[in-house]
């Protein structure tokens, strides 16, 4: 996923910047021009996901995620809709206030399968209380068994779960893991993401900062190297990134990616997929970064 072509306006980027109408958060008092500046109002999701999106209604444009246990500043509301910005990838937009809550909770640990249901009781037998993602932040409350209570929500299986800084090895197996699951522009949990939530997934798994969208990703995780006209030399993790769209070597040949080609993700030999993306008005690779 990558910003609309009118994204970048004068020296700020609308999309982690938190200005809207004259209105603007109050860290940027003297940085960004605003008519009014105000202080944001810590909140934590409680719903297993929430929608990010550019404009304060279902219908409206999805930006991205919000997963369990992440904050968001909210910074103004409406009509049951709060725009601000989230904490862990600095993405502004609108979500649902009823998917927050003012009630803060430190995070004990992540979730760690790639998805894992809450239950009423510590028995699989009972009612559903959610179902969450990987690396959704929970505060682990009480044990039962081989079940914990988490705060704000059910009992989970406690193998599901890892302490806060315990974390992955290798991105590449944890987006392997994503295989399959439907493209979802916007997404980054695990029943529906897109390229950038993809590799953004992988690498919070590793205990690693990730930017949201592709450009964003370009410029900010490893460094820029060059494999050569016949791409020589490419290895795991490795990322490769075209106009709007990146992916991950899983070794020299094969690329893993959540493409809306196959509307989902999948593994191709990188060859296939820079011949039949550069078919495209999406046109060859820019450029490949290494972790």
């Amino acid at each position: 996923m990558s910003a609309p072509v009118s994204a970048p306006v004068g020296a700020y980027d609308p999309r982690v910047t938190p200005i809207r109408g004259g209105v603007a958060a109050r860290s940027l008092e003297g940085v960004v021009p605003a008519d009014r500046y105000v202080d944001p109002t810590p909140m934590q999701v409680r719903a297993p996901l929430a929608g990010l999106r550019q404009g304060p209604e279902g219908g409206a444009e999805l930006a991205d995620q919000l997963l369990f246990g992440e904050l968001f500043d909210v910074l103004e509301s409406q009509d049951g809709w709060a725009w601000g910005q989230a904490r862990r990838d600095g993405y502004v937009g609108w979500t649902p206030l009823e998917a927050l809550s003012p009630e803060i909770h430190t995070p004990t640990h992540r979730v760690a399968a790639l998805r894992t249901y809450a239950f009423a009781e510590p028995s699989l037998k009972t009612r559903l209380r959610g179902l969450y993602s990987l690396n959704a932040l929970v505060t682990v409350e009480a044990e039962d068994g081989a079940y914990v209570k988490l705060a704000g929500s059910g009992w989970t299986p406690s193998r599901h779960l890892s302490p806060i800084g315990s974390v992955e090895d290798d991105p590449a197996a944890v987006a392997m893991r994503f295989l399959g699951a439907p493209y979802l522009w916007g997404g980054r949990d695990s029943v529906g993401l897109d390229c950038s939530g993809l590799i953004q997934q992988a690498l919070y798994a590793c205990g690693k900062a990730c930017p949201r969208d592709s450009d964003q990703q370009k410029a900010g995780l490893g460094r820029p190297f060059e494999p050569g006209a016949r791409l020589w030399g490419l290895r795991r993790t490795d990322l490769v990134f075209w106009r709007g769209h990146v992916g991950m070597m899983l070794d020299g040949e094969q690329l893993l990616h959540a493409n809306a080609h196959h509307m989902a993700v999948a593994i191709e030999p990188l060859a296939e997929a820079v011949a039949r993306i550069e078919a495209t008005a999406v046109g060859a690779p820019t450029g490949f970064n290494r972790l």
